[in-house]
């Protein structure tokens, strides 16, 4: 998966209802940085070590296949990140049908690797303190559009946004 390519279908989901820093394709942008950096195996093997099944499961979701290095679709591994990182509460809330609760940009560089941050941040043209801060600002609206259903989608996160912008 390219990570311009996941930006610019991420822009697309996001348009519209986007605002502030960057736009809505500087929040796709960043946000398929990040999911492209989750996907390369910076984070695989970490993500893996505690059972992102069991995590997911927890969650109501299904198990996270791209986490893992397998699959297309690395959102399952980046929900369970956040969840083992004290977000649970937010990340159920943006998967769920009600409002969606916000994030700051310090939880999310808590919850992130520093490696993963720092690659999103030099593929992006910031500074990892604006690429945590875009992050938090964009993605619980990506997530509550990716998941109408109330479920992680199974299928590439490719043909799932594919599928909302229908």
């Amino acid at each position: 998966m390219a990570g311009n390519d996941l930006g610019s279908l991420l822009g697309g989901l996001l348009g519209g209802g986007q605002s502030g820093q960057g736009g809505s394709g500087g929040a796709g942008k960043i946000l398929g940085a990040l999911l492209g950096a989750l996907s390369s195996g910076g984070q695989a093997g970490q993500a893996g070590q505690t059972g992102q099944a069991g995590q997911a499961a927890q969650a109501g979701q299904a198990a996270p296949s791209g986490a893992a290095g397998g699959g297309g679709n690395p959102l399952g591994g980046l929900l369970d990140l956040l969840q083992k990182s004290g977000l649970a509460d937010q990340a159920r809330s943006w998967i769920g049908t009600g409002n969606n609760q916000p994030v700051s940009g310090a939880q999310v560089k808590d919850a992130l690797p520093d490696d993963t941050l720092r690659k999103v941040a030099d593929e992006t043209g910031v500074s990892t303190d604006q690429a945590a801060d875009r992050i938090a600002e964009s993605l619980p609206q990506a997530v509550d559009k990716l998941t109408p259903e109330g479920q992680v989608p199974s299928g590439s996160l490719e043909d799932a946004i594919r599928t909302q912008r229908l």
